[in-house]
């Protein structure tokens, strides 16, 4: 029996007729997380939610409002990757729509015109690092033909990832009171795209400068450089971690958001999310309280 969010039954173990064969629960390889598992951790007062979780023994370390409905802001881009990683080919030529050209107020571009063709390996290296809004709506058009196709499939494939309190109504993040998710579904959908080897790559790049044509097919070039302060050095992490990538996200309604793939001094990979933080500072620095938690 495949797992089915329409049943009450999402977690079970039987055998078949012949005793040889046993339905593995959904859950079997994740790490499930109460609402709140602070105990002997830190506070983190100026943040919403947040969460810590050990991939390979499938525990949780932390978690602060872990299934708490919020706004993702770019943490969204996630989703955005995972789909195009899944459905699409990083060789294929996107042309970017008029639907680029974005004008809401402090949305992050990358300066996408109407008739650039840029590689989806190209805008998926300007939608995780740099963040850039016009590129997601340029993969949401290849992989879908529209944005409102492409946010139905966003919401199908995180339903099929367990994201049961996620509900996505654009490709980026932008701010909508329809768009929200919690930082557990956050990491159910981080670790799902963990699983290709091109979002680790992209994720833990610090910058990258690439060329594509425009609409007359003229070379324009593209430099972006990564908006993950570990990555850059801006900001420094604790010493018992080694941080791989992540992503990040702001906007007025999520306030500062970040997830992060990090790995403990033997090699062992985790995953902490930090939400709704008030400012940049306290982003980082209630992370890094995150972080001293691993072993």
């Amino acid at each position: 029996m495949p797992f089915d969010y329409k049943t009450r039954l999402s977690a079970f173990n039987f055998s078949s007729v012949n005793f040889e064969d046993t339905a593995k629960p959904f859950a079997y390889n994740l790490c499930i997380a109460e609402p709140e598992n602070t105990t002997g951790g830190p506070e983190l007062s100026g943040s919403g939610a947040a969460g810590l979780f050990d991939i390979n023994s499938r525990g949780t370390i932390y978690a602060k409002n872990v299934h708490k409905q919020m706004y993702p802001a770019s943490l969204t881009k996630t989703m955005t990757a995972l789909l195009a990683l899944k459905y699409g080919h990083l060789e294929d030529t996107i042309t970017a729509s008029s639907n680029v050209q974005i004008t809401e107020q402090g949305a992050q571009l990358t300066g996408l015109k109407e008739g650039d063709r840029l590689t989806l390996d190209q805008a998926l290296h300007a939608l995780l690092m740099y963040s850039g809004n016009d590129a997601s709506v340029a993969i949401a058009e290849y992989i879908s033909g529209s944005q409102d196709e492409f946010c139905s499939l966003m919401n199908k494939e995180a339903l099929e990832l367990g994201a049961t309190n996620t509900h996505f109504v654009n490709p980026h993040g932008l701010s909508d009171e329809n768009h929200y998710t919690t930082a557990y579904d956050l990491y159910l959908i981080f670790n799902e795209a963990m699983k290709y080897d091109k979002f680790k790559e992209i994720i833990g790049t610090t910058e990258y400068t690439t060329t594509y044509s425009d609409r007359d097919g003229n070379p324009k070039e593209m430099s972006v450089r990564n908006s993950n302060m570990y990555l850059t050095q801006e900001k420094s992490h604790p010493d018992n971690v080694n941080i791989i990538g992540g992503k990040t996200g702001t906007t007025n309604m999520a306030g500062s958001c970040l997830i992060l793939l990090s790995n403990d001094q033997k090699g062992n990979p985790y995953i902490s999310v930090v939400l709704k933080a008030g400012d940049r500072d306290t982003l980082y620095s209630d992370m890094n309280s995150l972080l001293k938690l691993v072993p």
